[in-house]
């Protein structure tokens, strides 16, 4: 029995070993590991600071006169031209030293582009500021990851704001970023294809504004974004779908709402995910909100069943869990598999 036993736990430790060593020779997994386990790097800067810094420098350089949407083009266009050029230099110079140098670098660029676990450590602060009845430190951490005022909202209206971040997010900051890694996988610029995305996607948070001083000059990177986020929109919903679908969650009903909401949104894109969350936890979420004191109105998503409460952030977490693992999952098997 006992022989037996040692064998079985041999054989086990043996098929991790052998997972981990596949695991690590595919680089977008292997990034998806470190960020699951580690999050953004602390005490180190994170080139998404130095993607805003050249965004911020060329906007103050073409900001000015007239024809700011043709301005707003070119500063767009240039944007892209230099965050591209310094991945794919940095990588060109990695290769000339040595591949090992190369293979660190690389699955470095792919790690920090990520924002699984940063995004699941925020929704989690809320709800932990919720769970011991803080609502002002609750207000506090939400403001740090949404646009919205939230001097003013309810324990539900911090739920609804904090699951909407999750499912929003989980398209623009993980699921995307993964489509554009696998698609320059297959192109032989994993990296590159992921920071010109995090390039476009930071340049939509910081000039992609519909209002009086953005919106010509903020008009070529916001539909850039958009049409970047298409693809990966409807994907990434459906993703999160079928990762659901062997659970708790009415996966039914959110393909229900999924048909239903998926458009009820300003944006072409922003409804996909935030329609299966809704639908898997049984809430309503958008319904408009306030911006620097201004209400903006928005259609409903989901069914109103029940008021959200706490719980439901960890909920969200839960399907942000599940989608991102069936990711990891299928992006093994499309970029070599593995052989234990």
């Amino acid at each position: 029995m006992q022989i037996t036993a040692l064998y079985c736990l041999i054989k086990v430790v043996r098929f991790a070993v052998n997972f981990l060593k596949e695991v690590m020779t595919i680089p977008i997994v292997a990034a998806m590991l470190l960020d699951a386990v580690f999050g953004d790097p602390r005490g180190l800067p994170h080139p998404v600071l130095g993607v805003g810094k050249i965004i911020a420098f060329l906007e103050k350089k073409f900001y000015k006169g007239k024809d700011l949407k043709l301005r707003g083009f070119v500063f767009c266009v240039l944007v892209i031209l230099i965050v591209g050029s310094v991945v794919f230099g940095a990588l060109r110079f990695a290769v000339s030293v040595n591949p090992l140098f190369y293979s660190i670098l690389e699955i470095t660029l792919l790690y920090t582009a990520l924002a699984y676990r940063s995004l699941k450590d925020e929704a989690i602060s809320v709800s932990s500021a919720l769970a011991a009845d803080d609502i002002a430190f609750a207000r506090l951490r939400l403001a740090m990851v949404v646009g919205r005022d939230t001097d003013a909202l309810t324990e539900s209206g911090i739920v609804r704001a904090a699951t909407e971040t999750v499912a929003e997010s989980y398209i623009d900051g993980v699921f995307s970023v993964l489509f554009y890694m696998v698609l320059g996988y297959f192109c032989g610029h994993a990296a590159l294809f992921a920071w010109v995305f995090k390039a476009v996607s930071t340049m939509d948070s910081m000039v992609g504004y519909d209002d009086d001083k953005y919106r010509d000059f903020g008009f070529a990177a916001a539909k850039l974004d958009d049409a970047m986020n298409f693809i990966p929109a409807r994907l990434g919903a459906l993703t999160a779908l079928a990762a659901s679908f062997f659970s708790n969650y009415n996966s039914l009903r959110a393909f229900r709402v999924f048909l239903r909401d998926r458009l009820a949104h300003k944006s072409p894109n922003s409804a996909h995910g935030e329609s299966v969350f809704a639908g898997l936890l049984g809430i309503s979420l958008g319904g408009g909100a306030c911006y620097d004191g201004i209400y903006e109105k928005r259609p409903w998503i989901g069914d109103d069943l029940r008021e959200p409460e706490q719980a439901d952030i960890w909920r969200a977490c839960d399907i942000l869990d599940r989608a991102y693992m069936l990711s990891a999952f299928i992006i093994l098997m499309i970029t070599g598999g593995f052989n234990v």
